[in-house]
């Protein structure tokens, strides 16, 4: 089973001294950082473009998870492949999964997917064999600090089922309200790379957080017998 992996999203960064808070979290421990994209269009905020992430792909050395909730991401791959995604993940509501997967695996770029809780995994799970990383939304893209959707557990188990069905590695990542217990539950379900916020950004202490969740996680491995 593939190790767990605890990524910050920088989004609840303090972008006044953006390049501390990354160095931080890499010195905590963390696996990789992740970098939500917001365009004001598929989801109502805006947030950073390829420029911000070229700015941390020069402060850590560890991967970048670049999430576009964006409408049009074709448009974008070549950029942030460029500005230094090491993944790149797309939501399936808005794209041809195979075509932009093909685009951004061209870039020498791990593609991801991703959908809204109230999207089916069906709009990916037949090309599950095209991308690398299932990015399951436990809150609705576009706002940070929402309430986690316990119900997304059940598309955490489908996606891993599929994926050793298919006797495939993909990663699958899980974003939104994410602590030591909602984390837990996820690694549970089959997540293995858990994406947190303001659990780890609004906390002095970036090194206990993720250890703790790290912690948390491996319980939830435990309570479904995988090895650690």
């Amino acid at each position: 089973m593939t190790r767990i992996e605890i990524a910050p999203s920088i989004l609840s960064a303090d972008f006044t001294c953006l390049e501390r808070e990354v160095k931080k979290a890499q010195d905590a421990g963390a696996d990789r950082l992740h970098c939500d994209i917001m365009d004001g269009n598929f989801v109502p905020n805006i947030t950073f473009g390829p420029l911000v992430v070229e700015a941390v792909r020069r402060c850590v050395t560890i991967p970048l998870d670049v999430h576009l909730m964006i409408i049009d991401p074709m448009r974008y791959v070549n950029d942030f492949c460029n500005a230094g995604a090491s993944t790149l993940i797309v939501h399936a509501e808005v794209c041809d999964v195979p075509a932009v997967a093909s685009a951004i695996r061209k870039n020498n770029v791990r593609p991801g997917v991703s959908v809204n809780p109230d999207k089916p995994a069906s709009l990916f799970l037949p090309h599950l064999r095209d991308i690398d990383m299932v990015l399951v939304m436990t809150v609705f893209a576009g706002f940070g600090g929402q309430k986690f959707m316990p119900e997304m557990l059940d598309k955490i188990a489908l996606v891993r089922a599929e994926s050793v069905k298919r006797n495939l590695t993909t990663d699958i990542a899980v974003d939104g309200g994410i602590n030591d217990k909602t984390g837990e539950e996820c690694a549970a379900a089959g997540a293995n790379v858990l994406v947190a916020g303001s659990y780890i950004f609004g906390h002095e202490d970036f090194e206990a957080r993720i250890a703790t969740l790290r912690a948390a996680s491996l319980r939830g491995r435990e309570r479904l017998g995988h090895e650690v």
